[in-house]
């Protein structure tokens, strides 16, 4: 089917539809309804404006077709009413619902997993975030080749055409695994550089706490009140990709080091947990867990469980986290606040802020120094003079409460990383 061209000006104009009942295709709980409204932030994060709505009450999705045939006679005039260009799933479609679909509704249909790695492409800047999405959105369509085979770059416009930039794939399985081939070995050396990143990181043995989060839900805006960095901020889902890291001193002089990382969202396509693993697992290697959670959204408590559900999935749970429940500014009056009591029982510590304003970092960064603190041995031992160096370590990667200079050698009292006891 041609597709059908959309100008800037022009954005296309979808039609949302949804399966609800027995948390279909969900890894959390999440009401149908609240899962569309997200489905509607995507697409208008890819360009697109939503004009219409469609849900279907059953046990499960049709098996090749995902909507019944009575709601696809609906839909069909729905989006002939509205002068629909496309039709967006908020499940992942298998290749016969999607090509069934477009036959029936003889309009475009895209999925959940389609829309994300659409916005990906569109966000990717770095050459690392590149690849990373180029190979996801070939993985993707791998599965998805039929016997007429697909071109990777669609000619037209809109949603789902964003292919691996300029190229022109040819449409045939053998050619587009070599090109997965030769990704896969370009991300390799991105991988190693970063194991030798992380292996310099921990000769300098410098802690490490990674930012994560639901998307969108403030953890850039953080790390640049923190750090005075200029990474990109914007009030939009995945706004950034790439894993950003800066240096933070704390109040009592040690300094650690900050690590931005890729959003999370329910049903995060499994092609892009993949795909940006090595990004990923950033949190996995660091020594502590800043878990950003928008406070003033009423689903927060189920993107928490998907941040969670995430970490478990990149062997990154069981680490001290500090929830922040951010954007505190725009919680609502206190009677509605209190219809939504913030509390994480899987966080060590919590605390309340407004990374935009700057407010609640004092209190985040004390937390920050008691789960440094926790994870250090308090020592009291007088340090000869002769073994300087080891004074300077303690200096550089401890906490020194007491520093007393006697006869024998310095005397110390400091709270030191267990590793240079």
């Amino acid at each position: 089917m041609e597709e059908m061209k959309k100008t800037e000006q022009e954005p296309e104009r979808v039609i949302l539809i949804a399966v609800s009942g027995d948390d279909y295709g969900k890894a959390v709980s999440v009401d149908a309804e609240t899962s569309l409204d997200e489905l509607e932030a995507l697409a208008d994060t890819a360009g697109a404006v939503t004009v219409g709505r469609l849900l279907q009450n059953r046990d499960k999705a049709q098996t090749g077709t995902y909507l019944g045939k009575g709601k696809i006679q609906e839909l069909k005039e729905l989006a002939a009413e509205l002068n629909a260009d496309a039709v967006i799933a908020d499940d992942e479609l298998t290749p016969a619902q999607m090509r069934n679909l477009e036959d029936e509704l003889e309009i475009k249909v895209c999925d959940r997993t389609m829309l994300i790695l659409d916005i990906f492409a569109k966000h990717a800047v770095t050459a690392e975030g590149k690849i990373q999405v180029e190979l996801a959105q070939l993985r993707y369509s791998l599965q998805r080749l039929t016997g007429k085979g697909i071109a990777m770059s669609r000619l037209g416009g809109g949603i789902g055409t964003r292919g691996p930039g300029e190229k022109k794939l040819e449409q045939d399985r053998r050619l587009i695994r070599n090109r997965i081939s030769t990704l896969k070995a370009e991300l390799e050396d991105v991988v190693e550089n970063r194991k030798l990143l992380r292996k310099q990181r921990e000769r300098s043995a410098m802690p490490v706490a990674a930012i994560v989060g639901y998307t969108n839900a403030g953890k850039s805006t953080l790390l640049n009140k923190l750090t005075d960095s200029g990474v990109l901020a914007a009030d939009m889902l995945f706004a950034t990709l790439d894993a950003t890291t800066r240096k933070l001193k704390l109040e009592s002089g040690q300094e650690i080091l900050v690590t931005d990382t890729v959003g999370f969202i329910n049903k995060l396509p499994h092609h892009l947990v993949e795909a940006f693993k090595s990004t990923l697992e950033e949190a996995a290697y660091a020594d502590m867990i800043i878990h950003v959670a928008d406070a003033s959204n009423p689903n927060a408590f189920n993107q928490m469980a998907v941040v969670y559900e995430t970490l478990e999935r990149l062997g990154a749970d069981g680490k001290p986290v500090i929830t922040v429940f951010n954007k505190q500014d725009l919680v609502a009056e206190k009677t509605d606040a209190e219809l939504y009591p913030l509390k994480d029982l899987k966080a060590d510590h919590t605390v309340r802020a407004s990374a935009k304003k700057g407010e609640g970092l004092t209190e985040l960064k004390n937390a920050i120094e008691t789960v440094l603190k926790e994870q250090r041995v308090y020592v009291e031992k007088i340090i000869p003079y002769s073994e300087g160096g080891y004074l300077n370590t303690i200096r550089k990667h401890g906490q020194i409460v007491t520093e007393e200079y006697r006869d024998g050698g310095v005397f110390v009292q400091a709270y030191v990383p267990k590793r240079y006891v």
